[in-house]
């Protein structure tokens, strides 16, 4: 057996390792292990590789932001300024039909802009949100839905651990990655809102409204979230403008929510004690699946299967936008069986160079930045996707009176939204770069 047909047949078993429900940072490693050790016909690169890869995949600087924005993001949940940015958005929209559902999502957004993750920005705004959506009288499945499509919002608006790890893997420069996801993210929540627009106005049964606030009303709970919009420009500004690397403007982004949480008289020892332990948790989790990936990849590189698939789809002249969206629904598929940060580890060492290869007129930084923004909003449309999607069995556990498919049968249209929003940013990279 050629060592691309070993590298071949790693994909089917891998899958089926997941199958049947190992973790996948797990069976990247024994697939990337044992795929070694075949290829080699010997167990020394292996035990030299687990030495060495070990030691340089947890002791990377540019991985050392992860941790950081994950604690940022725990400190914002106490600090109370999900809330904050929930009652603000409601203080503006709520009076509208379906105004509530859509303060939802751009209270998604504004918390997206201090937490990396989606699933925590989807747990998070649905503790504080879910029950103002039931007592202003919408349906539970529009309800869930909006929140599952708002969480995704956490991993496009930056700061983004996803981009994070993109930019390591290709090489690129975060703060230009974050400033190319900051007009898409924009989009995604405007998106959003003229589908809850529409939707409640084919369904009205499933939709209330909130009482109108008088102006100073309005205008002291936008006050109150002044805090997040200090907190955001200090860190993407200051990572922008090179005052900060975007590990230390992680770090100044912690300790202004630390801050604001120990100002509001919520961050106790116990509540501090929960975040880092919640944080650390997140982090070896993430970790060992970099790890995984870290060692599946080597052994994807050592079998040449990128490069002779790179080299096949050169050779076959399809045209760089077909590859494209071959690609994207390759992300789709996956995106109803893993979750994103896998689907990145797992994937881009197969198909950046692959999308290198070809020519859509742009250079390849820009080309880099385009692709990595592209793929973060299919892995986004997975989170949401029935019947897997990893958002909408976060949400639905935090509201049991919901059943499953009344979830699914509302998120479709956000899922909508996601696709035709695809279309037009790969129809138009220019949205994309037009910051940079």
């Amino acid at each position: 057996m050629s060592n691309i047909e070993i590298g071949l047949w790693a994909f089917p078993v891998l899958l089926g390792m997941i199958f049947l429900r190992a973790p996948i940072g797990l069976a990247m490693l024994v697939c990337g292990l044992g795929g070694m050790w075949l290829i080699t016909g010997s167990p020394n690169m292996v035990l030299s590789k687990l030495k060495t890869e070990t030691y340089t995949t947890f002791s990377s600087y540019s991985l050392s932001i992860v941790p950081i924005f994950l604690l940022m993001g725990h400190l914002a949940g106490i600090g109370g300024l999900s809330r904050a940015l929930f009652k603000a958005a409601e203080a503006w929209l709520g009076h509208l039909r379906g105004g509530t559902a859509m303060a939802s999502v751009g209270a998604c957004a504004g918390f997206g802009a201090i937490c990396g993750s989606s699933l925590a920005t989807a747990a998070t705004m649905a503790q504080v949100a879910l029950p103002e959506l039931k007592r202003a009288g919408y349906a539970g499945g529009l309800s869930t839905a909006t929140l599952a499509a708002g969480g995704t919002l956490g991993i496009l608006i930056p700061p983004s651990v996803v981009l994070v790890v993109y930019a390591t893997l290709t090489e690129q420069n975060i703060a230009k990655l974050f400033l190319a996801a900051f007009v898409p993210g924009l989009l995604a929540a405007l998106g959003y809102m003229l589908v809850i627009a529409l939707y409640v106005r084919l369904y009205p049964a499933q939709a209330g409204r909130a009482p109108r606030l008088a102006l100073a009303e309005r205008l002291a709970a936008t006050l109150a979230v002044w805090p997040v919009i200090v907190i955001f420009v200090a860190v993407v500004g200051g990572i922008y403008t090179g005052i900060f690397t975007p590990t230390e403007g992680a770090s100044v982004g912690a300790l202004g929510t630390g801050l604001v949480a120990w100002a509001s008289g919520q961050l106790d020892w116990a509540r501090f004690r929960a975040a880092i332990l919640a944080t650390a948790s997140g982090t070896a989790m993430i970790f060992f699946i970099v790890l995984g990936a870290a060692f599946f990849n080597a052994f994807l590189a050592l079998s040449q299967v990128p490069q002779a698939i790179s080299a096949w789809v050169v050779e076959q002249g399809f045209a760089p936008m077909t590859v494209l969206f071959l690609v994207l629904l390759i992300y789709l598929v996956l995106g109803c069986v893993m979750d994103s940060l896998s689907m990145i580890l797992l994937t881009v060492p197969i198909f950046f160079p692959v999308m290198t290869a070809l020519d859509f007129g742009m250079s390849t930084e820009h080309m880099a930045i385009w692709f990595g923004i592209l793929v973060l909003i299919v892995v986004e449309v997975g989170l949401i996707t029935p019947p897997v999607g990893l958002n909408l069995f976060v949400i639905n556990a935090m509201d049991r009176d919901t059943p499953i498919r009344a979830t699914w049968g509302a998120v479709l249209w956000f899922v909508g939204s996601d696709l035709l929003r695809v279309v037009v940013l790969a129809l138009f990279p220019g949205i994309v770069l037009f910051l940079l």
